[in-house]
């Protein structure tokens, strides 16, 4: 059974994802916040897989409740529920720990489709959105070269590849076949990236390549 907690100001926002949730057989509800300050202090007390985290709410926000949740440990993992006039939230929420993000209409398959991602250790971010969302937040990267040539140097030329390749907005599938591996081959160079960067997953490697410098919202197009 996955445990998920709702975060929302909105209790009638709430009230829906609970009713959409609990009508799945491996899905519960088990908590509930109206802010980030109360969601912080609930995931604390452990018995929660997955939180569903909004952004903008009183007292604390998503953002540093999700970067507070993180800190703390492995679980919970955080899923970021926004609009796209909220956009510029999700980098922020990204970089803090988040495993991705979800529209708040978001349809009700999609819906659990990606709490059992987040849930396995995937990221939510899907490919072909990775470019549009990364392109809306250039303004608020780095000009580039600020990642630790050690790290990088760390990488072998593939991996480096495939790194470039995910934060381009490639999927597994994709970067096999630009690349003529195996699956199997990028999944396996993907988890030796995240290992050698500490990096928890798909969509902090793409945060890691566009603040590094070694993908821009331009080189993506190519």
């Amino acid at each position: 059974m996955i445990r998920v907690m709702l975060v929302d100001d909105q209790a009638l926002l709430r009230a829906g994802f609970r009713m959409v949730l609990n009508a799945q057989p491996d899905i519960e509800v088990v908590a509930e916040a109206g802010d980030g300050a109360a969601a912080v202090e609930a995931a604390g007390g452990g018995g929660v897989d997955v939180v569903l985290m909004d952004v903008r709410m009183p007292v604390m926000d998503g953002v540093e409740a999700t970067r507070l949740i993180r800190a703390a440990g492995d679980r919970p993992r955080v899923l970021i529920l926004t609009t796209f006039d909220l956009d510029d939230y999700v980098f922020a929420a990204l970089k803090a720990g988040a495993s991705g993000f979800l529209l708040k209409d978001v349809p009700p398959s999609d819906l659990v489709s990606a709490i059992h991602s987040v849930h396995s250790g995937d990221s939510v971010v899907a490919p072909s959105t990775t470019r549009r969302l990364l392109e809306r937040f250039a303004v608020h990267l780095p000009s580039g070269g600020t990642a630790e040539p050690v790290a990088l140097g760390g990488l072998t030329a593939r991996e480096r590849e495939v790194l470039v390749l995910v934060a381009r907005g490639l999927s597994n599938g994709e970067i096999a076949e630009r690349l003529d591996l195996a699956e199997a081959t990028v999944k396996t160079h993907l988890g030796r990236v995240l290992a050698k960067l500490s990096l928890r997953d798909r969509a902090q490697v793409v945060v890691y390549a566009y603040e590094s410098g070694l993908v821009t919202p331009h080189s993506a197009e190519s």
